[in-house]
């Protein structure tokens, strides 16, 4: 049998139908075979607790004690070859038969007890710790008066059920093989008297392409002529291969371009755009236009383009220019080259988008000029205080004293903004471990407000909570967020008048829960409020206290380093609400 030949193909293919079709009956059966054992264990456990309960049962209603009940619980476990566990609704354990009751840890958790504290006969399978193997569990609701007294669990090591079913699984898989490699043999067998014919008629066809022979091919059966097309398939083959190998390049190519996030255009000499791929097309705003044979004009709009691709053209060398597009003000750097060889006349244009390069450099100007501005003011105080003191101050103590007062209030100034500058840098490059934990967020932001509560009675300010109780916890770092409420809840203290109204909540959002603090505040203007987030960045430097400008992006830092997100809204004069949100544990 030839390789990939129409027989091993459909060989193949039965092969594979079989094996998964045996192979899921296997499974089917072994998986039934195992419900079928486990139905009967359960059964019986269930029959053994309802015994069981009738003698417990007094006992337990009248009190007796737990020693009582651990004869019994152990007699019978010995006996019965089972593990006997008596739990109280509140899911204490009062006797149990292979380890010591007072020990153990509360029950009222497990699947079983669940079940049994609805009225139900739990039941469950799982490893148990204590034994160190899989066991079986079912637990049995005991009433007394309509109320469940208390709950006996009953449980037996799989080990035995396992070992019983693996004769049976095996026997079920071997005649699972066996029946599988009977129908391979017969398939095969089939498929070679059904495939006869056809190779007579490709070995005839091929010898009379090879010998030029005219005359029609007669087979003996007529019925697989179709697959006739197996010799014209020979005879194209160059021509279907060539074919292939372009569309495979232009498949390549067109993939490329549409993953590239530089944008390329195609211009012949004439202007017109011959090829542009999606990045460009979004680059300068064409979705509406069939960009490909429209002009270079009616995409780039822009005549310094214009103008490079002219010179470029004309003198045949390459051109970089950078510009702003607006009104997205995207920068752009631009880079025209003359193409040669077959494609000599045309032009490539490739546009990189600049943008978050030049804001980068922005950012980083800003950085270091708002730094400056912040170092500048302390130091020139204690340039200032310095001075005074070496001019005679130091003969007057009580001015001396006063001078050198305002002198460590200005050195804890920056003492302040490195130690915030290093916490920025730590938390940025993640150099600072969070310890994670189940956090509360009713229990967070209580102890916020009140950690803060003072501080707002001294501003004539109201801060109140409102927490929904019944939120689910979330995974944080718990002094970190709090830290991060305490900076918001400051901040709004600050910037609210006499009189005014802070509120702290949360509420729950999808997988996350999503932490706020509002206020009636001044508020922040539009211009400010995609920035204040920023190192330094003060919103209103006239009214900014002598706060660093650090506090908001250490907050934002925080909150991604938890997975979450940090963002601001606010009305000039009507106040602002600032939310960041936390993924639920």
């Amino acid at each position: 049998m030839k390789p990939f030949s129409l027989r091993w193909r459909i060989v193949l293919i039965y092969t594979v139908l079989l094996i998964l079709i045996m192979g899921g009956l296997n499974l089917y059966l072994a998986n039934f075979v195992r419900n079928a054992y486990l139905t009967i264990y359960r059964q019986r456990l269930v029959s053994e607790a309802n015994l069981l309960a009738q003698q417990i049962l007094p006992l337990v209603a009248r009190g007796s004690p737990y020693s009582d009940l651990d004869e019994i619980v152990h007699k019978t476990s010995q006996a019965a070859s089972i593990r006997i566990t008596v739990i109280l609704p509140d899911g204490r354990v009062i006797a149990e038969s292979n380890a010591n009751a007072f020990e153990m840890e509360n029950h009222r958790d497990r699947p079983e007890i669940q079940q049994a504290l609805e009225g139900e006969i739990g039941s469950a399978i799982r490893h148990s710790y204590t034994i160190f193997s899989d066991l079986l569990y079912v637990a049995l609701p005991v009433y007394q008066h309509n109320q469940i007294l208390f709950i006996l669990r009953l449980a037996i090591p799989l080990d035995e059920l396992e070992t019983g079913i693996i004769p049976i699984s095996r026997g079920i898989l071997i005649a699972t093989i066996l029946a599988t490699i009977m129908a391979i043999v017969l398939a095969s067998a089939l498929t070679s008297y059904l495939i006869a014919p056809i190779n007579q008629l490709a070995q005839n066809l091929r010898l009379s392409l090879k010998n030029k022979i005219d005359s029609p091919v007669f087979l003996q059966k007529l019925d697989e002529v179709s697959e006739l097309k197996l010799a014209f398939d020979e005879l194209m083959r160059q021509i279907n291969q060539q074919i292939q190998e372009l569309m495979i390049e232009r498949g390549t190519l067109s993939a490329i371009l549409s993953q590239m996030t530089d944008g390329v255009l195609i211009v012949n000499e004439e202007g017109i755009v011959e090829l542009i791929n999606p990045a460009a097309i979004s680059m300068f705003k064409v979705e509406n236009l069939t960009p490909v044979m429209c002009t270079m004009v009616e995409i780039v709009r822009h005549h310094e383009i214009i103008d490079a691709w002219q010179k470029s053209r004309i003198n045949q060398i390459q051109q970089t220019l950078t510009l702003e597009i607006t009104p997205d003000r995207l920068f752009i750097q631009i880079v025209i080259i003359p193409l040669k060889e077959n494609l000599r006349g045309k032009t490539l244009l490739i546009c990189q988008d600049l943008t978050r390069i030049h804001r980068l450099e922005t950012i980083r100007q800003d950085f270091v000029s708002n730094v400056s501005h912040e170092l500048r003011t302390p130091l020139a105080s204690l340039k200032a205080i310095t001075e005074t003191l070496l001019e005679g101050a130091l003969d007057d103590p009580p001015a001396a004293r006063r001078f050198l007062t305002r002198m460590e209030d200005e050195i804890d100034n920056l003492v302040q903004m490195v130690r915030e500058l290093l916490e920025l840098s730590r938390i940025e490059t993640g150099r600072i471990p969070l310890n994670f934990q189940h956090v509360s967020p009713g229990e967070l932001i209580h102890s916020v407000v009140e950690r803060m509560r003072i501080q707002a009675e001294r501003a004539g300010v109201n801060l109140a909570s409102e927490c929904p109780p019944d939120l689910s916890y979330v995974k944080a770092d718990a002094d970190r967020i709090e830290q991060v409420l305490v900076n918001l809840v400051h901040n709004a203290i600050k910037f609210t008048l006499p009189g005014g109204q802070i509120l702290v909540s949360a509420y729950p959002s999808k997988n996350e829960v999503v932490f706020f603090v509002r206020d009636t505040g001044v508020g922040i203007p539009p211009e400010d409020l995609q920035r204040i987030f920023e190192r330094f960045y003060k919103a209103d430097r006239a009214r900014s206290g002598g706060g660093t400008g650090l506090g908001l992006s250490i907050a934002r830092h925080t909150v991604e380093a938890h997975g979450g997100r940090i963002w601001a809204e606010s009305t000039p004069g009507a106040g602002s609400t600032f939310y960041f949100s936390i993924p639920l544990a």
